[in-house]
């Protein structure tokens, strides 16, 4: 896939004729709710079998062309480069289709295997719908090979909604948890109406996971929490119901998602992942964790000090990074998952969690925050299209920040009031995406589903082939 930045005066139908392809198949990748309205900086999914690369510091041609199986000489020719051993860092290269001819008693899979991919995937770059049409002498593009990942995803919404949000985006998707079993102080566990979600994991080939938190949109929790912490008895009561929930519902895992604890609470905590640890593992069940992002072991602040990184990663089998929320909904305008600062986290998690581990994870919803902000203030919560078409709406210019790799822009609504609008695109997506490359981590995850944002899943699936797990 290539994106496309619209400029001053651009339409869609120029855009389309512009990379050759078919403009309803453009509107419907996009899901553009009005092809005849664009906003300057809006950024396009454009199908194709190509892709963009942004030069890193120190990387060379020969690098690039290895780590997309294409050839130096092809790189050059579609960039119109003529020295191989010039790039500056931050251009962003075409890298072009590889293509194969078919040879004589050549088979799809003898070709797939040659070029690190799958017959599917050549199936779906090729537009097949006869394997008998291809025959020696026809000319396929081949895909680039995809890593694979796992992808994990919260669920707030229960009943046939969240169902439905789980049976759209169930293709792209490994695990999810609906959103959340909350522990009480006396070990019992406060109800959930999960089972239809439940019933759409599975339709979908989604391992659904129970997931336990403290706390609530009104309580933080610390207290129930420590009540638990400090007592094994309390411990083993709430394990045995975990465990009796995960049998009845058919989960296939925990996700422990305690946060708000007590810095002194962080030795009872890790004991307690261990006891849940050794009880899961008895009945074949895994355990995963939420992990609150951290840049280093003495962090300090409510929201860090309990989560001991080393611990999680030596203990559970999933760590899920909580890399989202710096915009957050009652602070100032910013951007919700900053690039810079989720390096920053990786860069401190690699070190002390398994990279087969980790996931990391960023938000699927855009916010507004009144200006100029007053402290405690909410910033209103959207999806990504809400996002696109208010721009359309207050004609602004959607801007881009390259430190944070995130859109934003600011308007003035019908009252006079100005408005800053933080959001994620194709462009922002992409560039966490190829952070997960950059540090092969286990995989993606995602808070929350119930946010319409099409381009994020089109790109997933572009990028790496999503595993499953039965």
């Amino acid at each position: 896939m290539l994106i496309h930045v619209v400029t001053p005066g651009e339409t869609l139908w120029q855009i389309a004729s512009r990379y050759g392809i078919d403009f309803a198949r453009l509107v419907a990748v996009n899901k553009l709710p009005d092809a005849g309205r664009l906003v300057i900086g809006q950024a396009l999914i454009i199908p194709s079998s190509a892709r963009q690369h942004t030069v890193e510091s120190g990387e060379t041609l020969w690098k690039i062309a290895q780590q997309y199986g294409a050839s130096v000489d092809s790189i050059m020719q579609a960039n119109q480069l003529t020295d191989s051993s010039v790039i500056n860092p931050g251009k962003v290269l075409y890298i072009p289709a590889r293509t194969h001819t078919v040879r004589p008693g050549e088979s799809l899979g003898q070709i797939a295997q040659n070029y690190g991919t799958t017959v599917q995937d050549i199936i779906e770059a090729n537009s097949i719908q006869n394997l008998n049409q291809v025959y020696s002498g026809t000319r396929l593009i081949i895909p680039f090979s995809k890593a694979i990942i796992d992808v994990y995803t919260y669920v707030i919404n229960m009943g046939e909604k969240g169902a439905d949000e789980v049976r759209e985006a169930g293709d792209s998707l490994t695990c999810m948890s609906p959103f959340s079993y909350v522990v009480r102080s006396d070990g019992e566990l406060q109800p959930l109406d999960d089972q239809a979600i439940i019933q759409a994991a599975r339709f979908k080939g989604v391992l659904p996971v129970m997931c336990i938190t403290n706390f609530t949109y009104g309580n933080l929790g610390s207290d129930a929490a420590q009540t638990i912490l400090a007592s094994t008895e309390l411990q083993d009561k709430l394990l045995e119901n975990i465990v009796a929930t995960i049998e009845q519902k058919r989960y296939r895992g925990l996700n422990i998602n305690f946060e708000n604890l007590y810095p002194t609470d962080r030795e009872n905590y890790n004991q307690f992942l261990q006891r849940a640890v050794n009880r899961l593992h008895e009945d074949g069940y895994f355990v995963s964790t939420a992990v609150a992002p951290k840049t280093s072991a003495e962090q300090t602040g409510f929201l860090y000090e309990a989560h001991d990184y080393a611990a999680h990663g030596r203990i559970v089998d999933i760590v899920f990074l909580m890399t989202y929320e710096w915009g957050y909904r009652l602070g100032p305008p910013q951007a919700i998952s900053p690039l810079n600062q989720m390096r920053s986290v990786l860069e401190y998690a690699v070190t002390v969690i398994p990279r087969n581990k980790i996931l990391m994870s960023f938000q699927l919803y855009a916010r507004d925050w009144l200006l100029p902000h007053v402290q405690g203030q909410e910033a209103e919560t959207f999806d990504m299209q809400e996002a696109v078409q208010r721009a359309v709406k207050y004609k602004t210019t959607i801007q881009y920040d390259e430190m944070a790799q995130s859109p934003f822009y600011q308007y003035v609504d019908e009252q006079g009031k100005r408005h800053e609008v933080w959001f994620e695109d194709a462009r922002s997506a992409q560039a966490k995406f190829n952070l997960v490359k950059e540090y092969g981590i286990r995989g993606i995850g995602y808070w929350v589903l119930g946010y319409p944002f099409p381009q994020n899943w089109v790109l997933l699936n572009d990028q790496f082939r999503v595993r499953k797990r039965s």
